[in-house]
């Protein structure tokens, strides 16, 4: 099993650890500490030794942060995860906080009415936030001051870095050969006038080299950071170790983890840094060097983002394996679910077993959400032995999985009935799948951004007074991370759709205490066919369905769809019976029949 269900946090580790850290302010002369969920590289998944956040609070969730000031500390946390983080830390001594809608900055001007010197990591924070925040504070007396991390002076039995070996990707699968990312990005620094880039985005350097790796779960990379010149050469920081298994190439220079921020002080600019994404100190460090700094978004972001034509057939192949192996676990599903005996976890061991039995998963793409009944609701929840609940007749039954194989990443989420279900909940799941259609339907002029769709897959539920408090859809990798930028669905994605970008498609409902819902296909955007009568000098875009698995069809209130809504449905169901029915035979081939015939 690549998912473990121990709970790695308990609400009782935090005060002692806060009375610790407390202390070690305290003594720096400081007024407060920030301790971000980030590691030095800005991603999702951070390794055991960077688990800082969860470690002090026992909040686990993938974003957040905290605040922590001699008399509150503030536990910031996006829509996501407003009831999980009130089960896992202790609130009489960390106060929960609802994020964006209370910015760090306000709090901190509340809190600090007297003013005071804050300290912070500078590899853990980056340039554009602390910029912000320091603009923010300058007129309340209040002082960002970069330190050693005081996390760490305390965490006794802190974790080692990670040193997984790092493994070559097919070029065939790539589309590209690293050489030839190497040019590209070579040419978009000499076209800005940049003698240089600083990638720290583990992502976007096994995307130029043609490599991933093993440092992190689900999230096959080798943590490193890296100096892209504008002649192509690059100089990749890490653990020599990690890369012994490839061959060496002239162009790629290999140096240890330490020699980092000493050979950033030699480099000649302009050198582009990424405000959004790099360390803080990285910037910190040129301008000590007194090195021009070029601000600019990382450059490998939108060309990894635009996926070959021979990633989209990979992901296309991984995506029909991965359909399958759901089709499985949703008739074992059906076959096992009346009979009352499951559990949660029963779930997440047999979905990981189909996937397992295709000989091609290398790994999860992320710890399945598998909520029944009123855990559907807490949006990324993680089913640990503590919590384990029976999936009990009239529930439902919310499950959201992905798999990493070598030719791509898939993301699914399908909400099932556990015996009869109430009105109520077929309602919302029919406007939750409309939402869904409608991305899926949808057809826009070039330009387009994610914000600029996003309320169509609200537009249901908000005639219903209801919405969600998450993104319709985020970028996906080829067997890379399941949660990829610039492109999202999302009324935060400013970055236009271009063929290529892959992305999900997952509007969804939750009721406190009850239930929740949510219905996840992976697209692509593509071409849109000509139509007739369409204006021929506008090039349009619309979505491929990448994901073919049922859509439950006991939970559809067909009264509430439209002609073209219905259609696309069997249109969708008929699809999954010809792509995914050859790859099944016996009963879960007869089960798919049945699953997918029209309504």
């Amino acid at each position: 099993m690549f998912q473990s269900f121990a709970a790695t946090t308990s609400p009782d580790q935090g005060p002692p650890r806060l009375a610790a850290l407390r202390a070690e302010i305290a003594a720096t002369g400081l007024a407060g500490f920030l301790v971000p969920r980030a590691d030095a590289h800005q991603g999702e998944y951070v390794a055991p030794r960077d688990e800082r956040l969860s470690w002090l609070t026992g909040f686990t969730g993938s974003a957040g942060f905290c605040a922590v000031l001699p008399g509150v500390v503030g536990v910031f946390i996006d829509g996501r995860y407003r009831l999980q983080v009130r089960a896992q830390v202790d609130t009489a001594h960390f106060t929960p906080v609802h994020w964006p809608e209370t910015r760090l900055e306000d709090w901190l001007i509340e809190e600090l009415p007297q003013g005071g010197v804050v300290g912070y990591d500078p590899w853990l924070h980056t340039s554009a936030e602390i910029t912000r925040l320091e603009a923010a504070l300058r007129d309340h007396q209040i002082t960002l001051r970069p330190v050693g991390n005081l996390v760490d002076e305390i965490w006794e039995d802190q974790p080692d870095r990670p040193a997984g070996a790092a493994l070559a990707y097919p070029a065939a699968l790539a589309g590209r050969t690293s050489a030839e990312k190497r040019a590209e990005i070579a040419t978009i620094l000499t076209e800005a006038g940049e003698a240089a880039a600083v990638l720290t985005l583990p992502d976007s350097i096994a995307w130029l080299l043609n490599i991933r790796g093993s440092d992190l779960s689900h999230l096959p990379v080798a943590q490193g950071f890296a100096v892209i010149g504008a002649g192509g050469h690059v100089t990749l920081y890490s653990d020599p170790a990690k890369f012994e298994g490839l061959d060496p190439d002239a162009d790629i220079t290999l140096r240890d983890w330490s020699d980092f921020e000493t050979d950033l002080a030699t480099l000649s600019g302009p050198v582009r840094v990424d405000g959004a994404t790099a360390p803080h100190r990285v910037r910190r460090v040129l301008e000590e060097a007194g090195t021009a700094i070029a601000d600019g978004s990382d450059p490998c972001i939108l060309p990894k983002a635009r996926k070959t034509p021979a990633e989209i057939a990979a992901t296309r192949s991984a995506h029909l394996r991965d359909g399958a192996a759901m089709a499985r676990f949703l008739h074992w599903f059906d076959e096992n679910a009346p009979s009352g005996s499951l559990t949660e976890i029963d779930c997440v061991c047999a979905l990981e077993g189909f996937r397992a039995a295709t000989g091609a998963l290398k790994d999860i793409s992320f710890d399945t959400i598998a909520g029944a009944g009123p855990n559907g609701a807490i949006v990324h929840y993680r089913v640990t032995e503590d919590t384990n609940a029976p999936l009990l007749p009239g529930q439902l039954f919310l499950i959201d999985s992905g798999a990493q194989y070598e030719d791509g990443t898939t993301d699914i989420t399908r909400t099932l009935p556990v015996g009869m279900v109430g009105a109520e909940e077929c309602t919302a799941f029919t406007q939750v799948l409309q939402g869904m259609i409608a991305i899926h339907r949808a057809r826009f002029p070039k330009g387009i951004a994610g914000r600029d769709l996003d309320a169509l897959a609200r537009a249901p539920l908000w005639a219903a007074g209801r919405d969600f408090d998450h993104g319709t859809g985020h970028g996906v990798g080829v067997y890379l991370s399941v949660h990829e930028g610039p492109q999202r669905l999302a009324r935060t994605g400013l970055v236009p759709l271009e063929p290529g970008m892959i992305l999900s498609n997952e509007p969804g409902y939750y009721r406190e205490g009850a239930f929740g819902i949510r219905i996840e296909n992976l697209v692509v955007v593509a071409e849109a066919p000509d139509l007739p009568g369409a204006d021929a000098a506008r090039d349009m875009l619309c979505f491929e369905t990448l994901s073919f698995a049922p859509i439950d069809r006991r939970l559809i209130d067909c009264n509430l769809l439209n002609r073209l809504e219905l259609d696309w449905l069997n249109t969708y169901h008929a699809q999954v019976a010809a792509r995914i029915g050859p790859l099944l035979d016996g009963s879960a081939a007869m089960w798919l029949t049945r699953a997918t015939a029209p309504l």
